[in-house]
């Protein structure tokens, strides 16, 4: 099994969400990407206005086609092919890659695709009559195939010995931070490591705190309350419909999706000046930075169910996070917190990441999300 791979990542192509560079194909038709991080889905999906691919010298086509949505209203419908992947210095020889050829407006934007890095639960594909590639086939028919899976992209690179089935992130931001050049500010910029993490001691301090992780689907986790500076409230415990637990952790989300209670149990909690600043600011709006005082704002906590025989694990959201300063432009600020209108399907985004070095470990069992002090 090879050792652990780094990567730079950036969210100035996606303002908010973070991009990391791969490599799609071999040879000269071989095409270097910045796709969008995602632990909130499996697929890994490629731009076709960004890549052609060329079938021989490790790139097969499939009778498999896949159609993605997500949780914005983005979505994409492609072809499934098998091709060679590089990330960093490690390549994997047969991944599924699905080459898209129709997308939403919202999906890419200046990014080259996506790479999602949860579950094969998630990574959905029907089989179709024929092979998907060059022919292309219309969203109806491809529905109309049979349901069938791939294997994801780094469930792929572990089965071929190359990467444990793992990933770390070390991010600052939520939002964008606007300035004169917001591509060289190091707040806009992290990292990504594959295939490990805990031997990244530079990247952060202390122990970790182990949460449990439900279901093999999304990074699925049981949030068991919220606090509000000194001030814990229990939350909703039924999931929504379709979901298997009442919460998730999503690298792919850049705010905190909160249900009514939640967010009726953080507000009642706050001074009256400070409710209407942060309902303004989850309705849209940006605030003056310099209307926060964020030294008077408490911190927010949330509280994960812990491994089997160990503690919960309880993560703390300062206002310095959970407020976006520089965002959208320079001395305004916008809430990483969305509203929601039904209970039991929080997202937990980017700012409970924010604080923290966060490793995805599917290695063991259904798997468990570790947190330690980011430095």
């Amino acid at each position: 099994m090879s050792k652990s791979v780094r990567i730079p990542i950036t969210n100035i192509n996606m303002d908010g969400d973070y991009t990391g560079s791969i490599t799609v194909g071999t040879g000269s038709t071989a095409k270097t990407l910045n796709v969008i991080l995602d632990t909130g889905s499996s697929a890994l999906a490629v731009n076709g206005d960004k890549y052609s691919p060329s079938l021989g010298n490790g790139t097969t086509a499939t009778n498999l086609a896949q159609f993605d949505a997500y949780g914005d209203g983005s979505n994409w419908l492609g072809s499934v092919l098998k091709d060679t992947i590089q990330i960093g210095n490690v390549t994997g020889s047969s991944v599924a890659v699905a080459v898209t050829y129709q997308t939403s407006a919202n999906m890419f934007r200046e990014a080259d695709g996506i790479l999602g890095l949860a579950y094969q639960a998630l990574d959905d594909a029907y089989s179709l009559p024929e092979s998907t590639w060059p022919k292309k086939y219309t969203k109806s028919q491809v529905e109309h195939g049979v349901r069938s899976s791939v294997v994801p992209c780094l469930m792929q690179l572990a089965n071929e010995g190359v990467l444990q089935e793992k990933m770390a992130f070390l991010t600052r931001r939520s939002f964008l931070k606007a300035g004169v050049d917001p591509a060289s500010d190091p707040l806009n910029q992290g990292v990504l490591i594959l295939g490990g993490g805990e031997e990244a001691t530079d990247l952060y301090t202390g122990n970790f705190q182990i949460a449990a992780v439900l279901a093999d689907a999304w990074y699925s986790t049981n949030l068991l309350s919220v606090g509000v500076g000194t001030e814990q409230f229990p939350v909703p415990t039924r999931p929504q419909p379709g979901m298997p637990s009442n919460s998730i952790v999503d690298s792919g989300t850049n705010t905190l999706v909160l249900g009514p209670t939640i967010i009726d149990g953080i507000l009642s909690r706050l001074q009256a000046h400070q409710r209407e600043l942060l309902r303004e600011s989850m309705g849209g709006r940006p605030i003056p930075a310099t209307a926060l005082n964020l030294g008077q704002w408490p911190s927010l906590s949330f509280t994960l169910q812990g491994i089997s025989g160990g503690q919960n694990v309880t993560l703390a959201v300062p206002p310095q996070i959970y407020w976006q300063v520089d965002a959208p432009d320079v001395g305004q600020a916008m809430a990483a917190i969305s509203p929601v209108q039904q209970d039991g399907g929080a997202i937990l985004g980017l700012p409970l990441m924010n604080g923290y070095f966060t490793i995805f470990d599917g290695t063991a069992g259904l798997g468990v999300i570790k947190f330690a002090a980011a430095k």
